[in-house]
């Protein structure tokens, strides 16, 4: 059994402000520890379950905030930037099942901890189709592409109510009850890690007896619709061939989700480079 662990950072214990995710700010270097205390959770939790091979996807920034001289050793790290997958680096047919850790509630939400989609300086929405969603669901859809369940989550209550919106009924760590964008409340790694171990390996157990979410498999061809926050960000994504706008909003048409994926990176790349 092999599971892939989709990390974000924003979702992480403890984590509250912008500064504690940030590389270069003094607060990074504690919350980076807190991530991978996390991730090892998750990585013990699904070990001890049954699973017989973990892969972990770093999937915040740049994708080099787990500290892998301090990783569980019988996982696996996806590393830098940027990768054929991103935030689903690792993810293909042999995968069974992927755990989300650390993630957040779409651009928005009330009572979520830092909400955002991808983008926190340029996108206001996505939606899949017609599915309005944050990162949770374009990652989920790509798990889907490869015929794969997600199992788990953990975040804030918002996040992890979110996902299983779109996802499913899986197993969840609330690992803090956010009462504001920058102000939640917490609790300490010891309980929190706890949580992440006890609901990874719950996960896998109901994975082994066939009781998980169907995976999260979209209609094609695939719509993606992005909404920028201003016109001269979708004046830079609308210079990608075969995509169409109405004001702030640039869609584009693909066959199937993987490509639909790539789209949006492409997009969303171009609508920060001004």
């Amino acid at each position: 059994m092999k599971i892939l662990i989709a990390v974000d950072m924003e979702g992480i214990t403890g984590v509250t402000t912008w500064d504690q995710v940030t590389p270069g700010h003094a607060e990074y270097a504690r919350f980076r520890k807190l991530m991978t205390q996390d991730v090892n959770a998750a990585i013990r939790g699904s070990i001890e379950a049954g699973a017989d091979e973990v892969v972990v996807a770093d999937g915040h920034w740049d994708g080099s905030n787990i500290l892998i001289e301090e990783i569980d050793p019988r996982g696996r790290l996806n590393t830098g930037s940027p990768s054929p997958f991103s935030m689903m680096q690792g993810i293909d047919e042999s995968v069974d099942g992927v755990m989300f850790v650390g993630y957040h509630a779409r651009n928005g939400s009330p009572n979520a901890t830092l909400d955002h989609t991808w983008s926190r300086k340029c996108v206001a929405n996505v939606w899949i189709n017609d599915i309005l969603t944050g990162e949770y669901g374009l990652n989920g859809a790509v798990a889907g592409h490869f015929g794969v369940p997600v199992i788990m989550v953990s975040g804030d209550q918002t996040a992890c109510a979110q996902v299983m919106e779109i996802l499913g009924d899986m197993e969840t760590a609330i690992v803090k009850q956010a009462t504001g964008r920058y102000s939640a409340e917490c609790l300490a790694p010891v309980v929190t890690q706890e949580m992440i171990y006890l609901a990874a390996g719950r996960a896998v157990t109901r994975l082994i007896d066939g009781d998980v979410p169907d995976p999260f498999v979209v209609d094609t061809p695939v719509r993606m619709t992005v909404e920028f926050f201003t016109s001269d960000m979708a004046d830079r994504a609308s210079k990608i061939p075969f995509t169409q706008r109405d004001g702030t909003r640039v869609s584009m048409a693909t066959k199937e989700m993987a490509s639909a994926y790539s789209g949006f990176r492409s997009m969303v790349t171009l609508a920060v480079s001004g």
